[in-house]
């Protein structure tokens, strides 16, 4: 389908007003704008380009007529007279970054697919990918989880240009920036689009839409207003487009010559359940706030009453108005509060009337901390995520199986949200080489590698743990020298273990015989030769490098 011809044409399409008034919520929690949160809630603004974000969001026409709308903290207005004095708690930022951090922390491991015949060009394209994923690569990929985890779902679009860099890179795009057409649930097709600097009229609104399809992008340049996108004007009457003119041919499109999208979707966790019955919006992703908004604000309003108290807890003194000293006519009365003498006056009033009173409210910390807390925990078992992960439980040292098992709940979100994130990082990488290779002149790439994944260990063993398994496993004579350093370095492949087995060696063969400790039990036992070498710890390293075959050594069988 090429970009739509001049026109009234609306934009966004309306198919996707619902999701993204929906995006645009959910960025307002993200971003934790105070007043975009307000806006959203309980404002007479719009909260989208359109102007629909009341209608959209209304529960009258969501949820069927006759219901009202659900109370909201931020959408009550303060009362006349009283200054604004709403607090937020930044939870929904966190709860995207906690969820960056558990997938991107560290780089995973992609090696090319060991059945390749070249060895040679599999090392040398292994090399390429590892400069794809230098620190630029793995911060874009980061950031692009980060916000799939708010808005529900992010693009990554591979751009190359060899005046700024050898090779390509990645370029994160947000959800409501690119109109995604799908086939049987992959995305066959992507508008990206943007809003260019207005020129002389403000009233008018300039849009650049690029459409990606297999080997091929489509520019396009409208001028319209705030909800059309107008007349299709040439590339070369914005400056910002200008450049695009030279790239394209009569029909305003560029080759790419790669046979495949440059832009890749990926979704944070699937199935969406707010969108049910959407066109177009089943693949586009759930997001981590969805179903916690209200617990959330109630986080809020619980975290702004906790501030009230302490505001109305400040101590106070009620004066009666004969203690006050005149200042003259129509300059009003004060009271020094540092007059250490003060003269009783004979009152016939009460005695109340002649005394200074003390007013100060009770704060009511236990109360909030507990609700607060409360309402911290269950949004994060709703979202997903151990309390463990957000720092409930302290910074006690623990073993690493102690810490796995209070993070459980992370660590499942973290398992199923890299079943998306591994699909989208190989189709991006894959991109990568064939544009490195077209277009950046890489040699020694083979962009046609099957690839694969995997991520490192989010709770790592420690070094005392492993160091006892180990020596159990060697006592027993049940492990073999390359799996000792196998188990040591998971993230190793064959040829460094084998490497580290190598040096092992060699250094026992290079260690002298007898007592290299000086321990005076080699001569006299049982374990000493005739002429004075140590034979018992021999053969010792030498079962130990036996392999387990069938449930005995070699040793064993030969017996």
């Amino acid at each position: 389908m090429p970009l739509p011809p001049s026109g009234k044409t609306p934009w966004p399409p309306p198919r996707f007003d619902i999701p993204h008034a929906d995006m645009d919520m959910w960025r307002a929690w993200y971003a934790g704008d105070t007043g975009h949160l307000a806006a959203v809630y309980g404002g007479t603004a719009a909260y989208t380009r359109n102007g629909l974000a009341r209608e959209f969001f209304d529960v009258d026409r969501r949820r069927g007529a006759g219901i009202n709308e659900p109370r909201m903290f931020w959408g009550q207005d303060p009362a006349p007279g009283q200054q604004a004095a709403k607090l937020h708690v930044p939870i929904a930022g966190d709860l995207a970054e906690m969820s960056a951090n558990l997938l991107w922390a560290e780089v995973p491991q992609v090696t090319v697919d060991g059945d390749s015949t070249d060895t040679a060009l599999a090392r040398t394209t292994q090399a390429q990918i590892g400069r794809y994923l230098d620190d630029r690569g793995h911060a874009k990929l980061r950031e692009a989880a980060e916000l799939a985890a708010g808005l529900s779902n992010v693009y990554v679009r591979v751009v190359w240009d060899l005046s700024l860099r050898p090779r390509p890179w990645l370029d994160v795009l947000d959800p409501d920036a690119v109109i995604p057409e799908w086939r049987w649930g992959m995305l066959a097709a992507a508008t990206v689009w943007r809003e260019l600097e207005p020129l002389t009229d403000t009233t008018q609104v300039w849009r650049l839409l690029e459409r990606h399809e297999p080997g091929v992008i489509e520019y396009g340049l409208y001028r319209g207003t705030v909800t059309d996108l107008g007349m299709r004007m040439e590339l070369v009457d914005h400056p910002e487009s200008e450049a695009l003119a030279k790239r394209v041919d009569g029909q305003d499109r560029q080759a790419t010559k790669v046979n495949r999208l440059l832009v890749s979707h990926m979704p944070n966790v699937l199935p969406n359940r707010v969108w049910d019955g959407i066109p177009d919006a089943a693949p586009l992703g759930r997001s981590d706030y969805a179903g916690i908004e209200p617990m959330m604000d109630a986080l809020d309003e619980g975290w702004t009453s906790w501030m009230r108290d302490l505001r109305l807890g400040k101590s106070r003194l009620l004066l009666p108005q004969t203690m006050l000293e005149s200042t003259g006519p129509g300059t009003g009365s004060t009271f020094d509060l540092d007059k250490e003498l003060l003269v009783e006056l004979n009152m016939l009033d009460d005695e109340k009337s002649s005394s200074i009173t003390q007013v100060q409210f009770k704060i009511r910390v236990e109360e909030h901390e507990a609700t607060c807390k409360a309402l911290r925990r269950q949004i994060l078992s709703s979202a997903g995520y151990s309390a463990q992960s957000y720092g409930e439980e302290g910074s006690v040292a623990v073993t690493a199986t102690e810490v796995a098992a209070r993070k459980e709940e992370s660590l499942t979100t973290r398992g199923l949200k890299i079943l998306y994130q591994r699909p989208a990082l190989l189709e991006t990488l894959t991109t990568m080489m064939w544009v490195d290779v077209v277009h950046c002149g890489a040699k020694g790439v083979d962009p046609a590698a099957e690839l694969t994944a995997s991520w490192p260990q989010a709770v790592q063993p420690d070094q005392e743990s492993t160091a006892r398994t180990l020596s159990l496993l060697d006592a027993a004579g049940a492990i073999s020298t390359f799996m000792k350093v196998k188990l040591r370095e998971p993230s190793w492949d064959d040829a460094e273990v084998m490497a580290e087995v190598q040096r092992i060696r060699e250094d026992r063969a290079a260690s002298p015989a007898g007592d290299p400790f000086n321990t005076g039990g080699a001569a006299g036992t049982d374990n000493a030769d005739p002429a004075g070498d140590e034979v018992g710890p021999a053969l010792d390293d030498a079962a130990a490098e036996d392999e387990v075959v069938g449930g005995g050594s070699r040793a064993e069988l030969a017996a």
